[in-house]
């Protein structure tokens, strides 16, 4: 994620309630145009348990934000780890294809 992501933020903790594990994630993109095309392309697949998993996110000058909440650790683990493996795909394609090409 070098020309598109530059700052990679995680925070991770557990709450007092029924949603007990929470992870907070944040990247920077720099570019308020790049961070809502990944948040677009993102935001289309739902959590595939929202009973046990809740993603939430939002982009805010041109960084986007992802709050996840999950009743066990395994399934905030697995939410977080297939988020991130998308994650990482888009901003390939952004920094593979995004940069000076015309749309």
């Amino acid at each position: 994620m070098d020309a598109s992501a530059s700052a990679i933020s995680i925070d991770c903790k557990t709450l007092p309630s029924h949603w007990d594990f929470s992870c907070d994630f944040e990247v920077d993109y720099e570019s308020e145009e790049n961070a809502q095309i990944v948040y677009s392309a993102l935001a289309v697949d739902k959590e595939l348990q929202p009973d046990k998993v809740k993603r939430q996110m939002t982009v805010s000058n041109g960084k986007l934000s992802v709050h996840f909440e999950a009743v066990e650790a395994r399934f905030l683990r697995a939410s977080f780890s297939a988020f991130v493996d998308v994650l990482t795909l888009a901003t390939k394609t952004i920094e593979e294809f995004g940069q000076g090409t015309e749309l």
